[in-house]
């Protein structure tokens, strides 16, 4: 019974996707033409507020305004109007955006806190980028650009996508913006988000193979206990799957500068298509969580992914917390538990023996949602084991993630994927380094109709990835090429 449930389910999603096939069913989408970085993200009256380079005439990158969607859930969005659009020849590039609540800007009415919105103006007809305001008296739903814009003019080409919070300690302002070909970021200050003065700078480390975009500065608890500050960097070309990524530094920030704990680069996600992370400001302190979430996409191929009429997608939303591990403090992601609600209650489950019992239980798990929430934990992995688990969907195609114990890297192969033809740099292997301690392994799989996110060892490696496979029901297999972990168990989650 529960078989020909799932599969009716999934006969069911086919059909209505016939006409848009690659359309995920639970991560956002624009409702037509092209999107790219999230932006102003911020949290007000129990709304999830995602804005988001759009052109409003196309499906390709151009005419760049902000797009605008809310939720109340972080998975089910409801799509307003265009917020902010291009005009004047100046186009709406990346930002941030904050409620004002002492009204230091001085843009709110009747005692309430206005939306503030900081954003590049990007000049179509010149080389120049500068830092420009609009704000909102209607919780986001119009906005009027300020008069004064722009309120940040240091005259050069490459000067974008600022991310500005509420510095308590020093009771301003504070606005972190990439000098995107210097592999730098500035820190500015601001009484009153109008006039902004320099404060410092940071860069000379991490990866500098591409351009610097998309920064964002919060701190952030430590599991166990502790808070750190963190520097989230996006680079463009030169992340570690090739194409752009996302990286980030730990350390300290003092209001005016950031000292790093590192000089390693570190890299928030492995996969090809996780760029332009960004978080959401002013969620309460009841609420607790530093949640983000990326344009789950990659430059190399962006525009050429078979969708139509939209294209890109956002990843899950996810909380990330630090934790400490022998080679120091490592950022951690889950999706957010919001995320727990979609999980169909008839779950598959494998109640844990030996690595041949598992993978027999698996081969007769068929017909399989598309939409899936996959958990595994596995003892004993040892620097001879290794072992791969392959999503089919279809009867040639399979995505392969595999964990070799002796080399403590994890790969995704999406070579065999499905649709990979319509760009030469899209069908690849892409790995991350993953640590086994103690011969525990768990990995989380979050697959949607064109996306595969991997979160293994509880968040501590991430690899999210775009797939374009055929429609219909999903299976898994698991193989192995070393010797055999226990798999403790196993849970397969349709999501509704």
């Amino acid at each position: 019974m529960r078989s020909s449930l799932i599969t009716l389910l999934a006969l069911v999603a086919a059909a209505l996707a016939q006409s848009e096939p690659f359309r995920p069913q639970f991560h956002f989408t624009p409702e037509k033409n092209w999107m790219n970085d999230p932006n102003g993200m911020v949290f007000y009256e129990g709304e999830w507020h995602l804005f988001y380079q759009y052109n409003p005439a196309g499906n390709t990158w151009g005419h760049m305004s902000w797009g605008h969607a809310v939720s109340r859930d972080l998975m089910h969005w409801k799509h307003l109007p265009l917020a902010l659009a291009e005009e004047n020849d100046v186009m709406i590039f990346s930002g941030s955006a904050v409620v004002d609540w002492k009204n230091t800007s001085g843009f709110g009415q009747d005692g309430k806190p206005p939306f503030v919105a900081i954003y590049t103006g990007h000049y179509t007809k010149k080389p120049l980028q500068n830092q420009h305001i609009a704000y909102s008296n209607d919780r986001g739903r119009t906005w009027t650009k300020f008069s004064g814009n722009p309120v940040l003019d240091v005259k050069m080409a490459d000067f974008r996508d600022p991310k500005v919070f509420w510095h308590e300690p020093t009771s301003r302002w504070v606005m972190t913006v990439a000098l995107a070909k210097e592999s730098k970021v500035h820190f500015y200050a601001s009484p009153d988000l109008k006039q902004w003065k320099y404060v410092g700078e940071f860069g000379g480390v991490g990866a500098r193979g591409g351009l610097w975009e998309c920064p964002d500065l919060f701190p952030l608890a430590i599991e166990g206990g502790g808070t750190k500050w963190v520097l989230i960097v996006n680079i463009n070309p030169g992340g570690p799957a090739g194409g752009s990524g996302c990286q980030y530094f730990v350390g300290e920030f003092d209001g005016a500068r950031f000292k790093t704990d590192h000089t390693a680069t570190l890299w928030a996600d492995h996969g090809a298509d996780f760029y332009a992370g960004v978080s959401w400001s002013e969620v309460p302190k009841a609420d607790g969580r530093r949640v983000w979430l990326g344009w789950m996409s990659n430059w190399q191929y962006a525009e050429k992914v078979p969708t139509h009429p939209w294209r890109s997608a956002m990843s899950v939303p996810r909380e990330l917390t630090l934790r400490r591990t022998s080679d120091g403090l490592r950022l951690v992601q889950q999706p957010v538990a919001e995320m727990l609600k979609l999980r169909d209650a008839a779950a598959r489950k494998f109640p844990g023996g030996t690595f041949a019992a598992a993978a027999e239980w698996l081969q007769n798990q068929t017909n399989l949602s598309p939409l899936l929430d996959v958990e595994l934990s596995f003892t004993g992995m040892t620097a001879k084991s290794a072992f791969t688990l392959q999503l089919h969907t279809g009867s040639e195609e399979a995505t392969a993630i595999r964990l070799d114990g002796g080399r403590a890297r994890l790969f995704v192969d999406r070579t065999r994927s499905g649709k990979t033809n319509f760009h030469a740099q899209f069908a690849a292997r892409h790995e991350a380094p993953i640590r086994v301690p103690d011969g525990r392994v768990t990995l989380r799989l979050v697959v949607d109709t064109s996306s595969l996110e991997v979160f293994a060892q509880n968040g501590e490696t991430v690899l999210t990835e775009l797939i374009f496979p055929a429609a219909g029901p999903r299976r898994l297999s698991l193989t192995n090429s070393g010797e055999k972990p226990r798999v403790d168990g196993i849970t397969i989650h349709a999501i509704r």
